[in-house]
């Protein structure tokens, strides 16, 4: 019944696209292939196209470059491929949610979204977009998908990137330069090897659960970056000098041996490394000065190395399996003046070596002793609580995405 009351519409349409090539319909409901066809006339189709539920199982809407609105492919459980060979811009959303059966995505000449938005394309295990792919669009969430690769997404800046879920994906490589809101990537393939070489600046990140994540470039991290769970053995950030107003973290990295951020000199929230099993030596920071917020570190560390920092707004809280004592001393001296120190560190101070419990304590409290023995009251906790909001607030960004 829909389709007979479309197709009029259509007919209607298409004697306007024949003067203009523009076909102006708030929204255009594609219910089988011969209301895609009907289409085909139209260069620019003025308003949303939708894409019926019962609609497939090859649905081809070659014709239209443009969609000024938004273009949607909800709950359909019968399409198992969808293609044009001319679309090249969708002014609003590119929406696909919960198509269960599409296997083959087509968007060979796609260019330009504003919203990027596929979640549970369960079987979808073949993209073709581009040369070039898609190179412009505000926000992308790619999420529980079938993908290995994901090629022809190569944006050069964006403002939310969100990859999850899409569990046979083994790399994404991208020329993305700037990011401006939020970077998420967890939850892929075992596997998944990620690289940004032109990423210069990038307002937040969570990272978990990929075997390499490369950014060369990166100069400037304007929020928060959180590395949890991950099976990379090193971390760099060669040319990192700063983050401007949030935290640093790196919490159950089992594999992780390294640490290196050889230019980092200030970190605008908290210090958190924690439980990360493997790494031994904490002395990746040679010339980090500053640090807004608190400094936390739990783990099997030998030695813990800052020898540039000179002022931590916040509490200093270090405990770890092995003996770190000659640490301990080094760093008591720039203590609280209350604590015995200069005053480099302006919070609570703790210190502990051979604490058989330092890589089960993953949160935003305090050990509660200080140079290994000696116990410190309620109020110490209360402190770095405080101090560390900020990374109780990094926490719940992975959770903001999905």
């Amino acid at each position: 019944m829909l389709s007979k009351v479309l197709l009029p519409a259509l007919a209607a349409i298409g004697t306007v696209s024949a003067q203009s090539g523009t076909c102006t319909v708030s929204t255009t409901t594609i219910n089988n292939q011969a209301d895609a066809t009907a289409l085909a006339s139209c260069r620019t189709v003025q308003g949303t196209v939708l894409i019926a539920p019962g609609a497939g199982p090859s649905i081809d809407i070659s014709g239209p470059s443009r969609i000024t609105g938004d273009l949607r492919v909800l709950d359909n459980g019968v399409i198992e491929s969808f293609k044009s060979n001319d679309l090249t811009i969708v002014g609003g959303a590119f929406t696909m949610q919960n198509v269960t059966r599409l296997s083959s995505l087509d968007m060979r000449s796609l260019t330009e979204v504003k919203t990027l938005n596929w979640r549970t394309l369960n079987a979808l295990d073949t993209l073709s977009i581009g040369p070039p792919g898609l190179t412009k669009a505000d926000e992308v969430t790619i999420s529980d998908t079938f993908l290995s690769s994901l090629d022809g997404i190569d944006l050069a800046s964006v403002r939310k990137m969100d990859i999850n879920n899409n569990r046979r994906l083994t790399e994404f490589t991208t020329q993305l330069g700037n990011l401006s809101d939020n970077l998420n990537i967890q939850a892929n393939g075992l596997q998944l090897q990620v690289s940004m070489p032109n990423l210069i600046w990038i307002a937040n990140m969570t990272i978990a659960n990929v075997t390499s994540f490369s950014v060369p470039s990166l100069a400037v991290v304007n929020g928060s970056a959180r590395f949890d769970s991950n099976y990379f053995t090193t971390f760099s950030a060669p040319n990192l000098t700063a983050t401007k107003s949030q935290d640093i973290s790196f919490v159950g990295n089992a594999n992780l041996k390294n640490i290196s951020f050889p230019v980092l000199t200030q970190i605008g929230g908290a210090l958190l490394i924690a439980n990360n099993t493997a790494l031994s030596e904490l002395d990746g920071f040679p010339v980090l000065k500053t640090v807004g917020g608190a400094v936390k570190l739990r783990g099997n560390f030998t030695s813990v190395e800052f020898p540039a920092l000179n002022d931590v707004k916040g509490a200093f809280d270090v405990s770890s399996t092995a003996d770190i004592s000659s640490s301990c001393d080094d760093f008591k001296k720039k203590a609280s003046t209350k604590d015995g120190g200069n005053g480099q560190i302006q919070g609570t101070f703790s210190c502990t070596s051979n604490n058989a419990n330092a890589n089960s304590d993953t949160g935003t409290g305090t050990s509660g002793t200080t140079g290994g023995d000696k116990p410190k009251d309620a109020a110490a906790g209360v402190t770095i609580n405080t101090a560390l909001l900020g990374l109780a607030a990094v926490a719940g960004l992975a959770q903001a995405f999905l």
